[in-house]
């Protein structure tokens, strides 16, 4: 008993702020700033969209709702502070299928996971893809989006781009 409810804290600071959903939230999209960004791999790189979630609510929502995302469209989730490895993001709500690419300070892919939409309608029965490894910020793409790009832990995201993606 003693293990759960050491567990039960833990969970709570994992969903907190890491794509975690109110129960009630709308599942109307909403438009966050969008800047370009490019991934770099093997001196390669891949033009990318993004939108910003850098405020609690709007990371809490982050890709909730939407029925498809364009084809090299994604979602960048920004935190002030370095993030846990234990601490992850949950697909409640989400319709479609997405990668998710948590990234060092310094933009670099410390770990990618393959997320599934949950379709149940408790939140708890979600489950939390963990980084795996402490994450200051996240990207989510298109499910299959990294292995198409050949893109894996060690390339690195940049953005917001101030000069063109290199070719």
């Amino acid at each position: 008993m003693k293990a759960l409810k050491a567990l039960i804290p833990a969970c709570t600071l994992a969903l907190t702020g890491c794509g975690a959903a109110e129960a009630g939230k709308t599942d109307t999209p909403v438009t966050l700033p969008q800047v370009q960004a490019c991934f770099v791999s093997n001196n390669e790189g891949h033009a990318v969209t993004v939108e910003v979630a850098t405020e609690s609510e709007d990371r809490k929502t982050g890709l909730m709702g939407r029925r498809d995302l364009a084809e090299n469209a994604g979602m960048v989730f920004e935190y002030q502070e370095q993030r846990p490895a234990r601490y992850g993001f949950w697909m409640y709500k989400t319709l479609i299928p997405l990668d998710i690419a948590f990234l060092d300070e310094s933009g670099v892919i410390v770990s990618i996971r393959h997320m599934l939409p949950c379709t149940s309608s408790r939140a708890s029965d979600c489950p939390i893809y963990p980084a795996g490894k402490p994450f200051r910020s996240a990207v989510e793409m298109n499910a299959g989006y990294f292995k198409a790009h050949g893109i894996d832990e060690g390339d690195r995201f940049i953005w917001p781009l101030e000069s063109a993606c290199p070719p």
